[in-house]
């Protein structure tokens, strides 16, 4: 029947159909927040400001 609504959806997904797709970006958003940050990542940062504390002492 059209108009009604899918199974699996509820509350506001029904209403908004962005809403879905804003639920899934805040998961995968989550779950990117929640890994560690790599090693070589932290390494990169360390000697960038190293770098820039030796610029500045010019």
């Amino acid at each position: 029947m059209k108009g009604s609504s899918r199974g699996g959806t509820r509350g506001a997904e029904s209403r908004d159909p962005h809403a879905h797709i804003v639920s899934k970006l805040k998961a995968l958003y989550g779950a990117v927040e929640d890994e560690p940050v790599p090693q070589h990542f932290l390494d990169l940062l360390r000697r960038l400001d190293e770098a820039e504390r030796n610029h500045s002492g010019d």
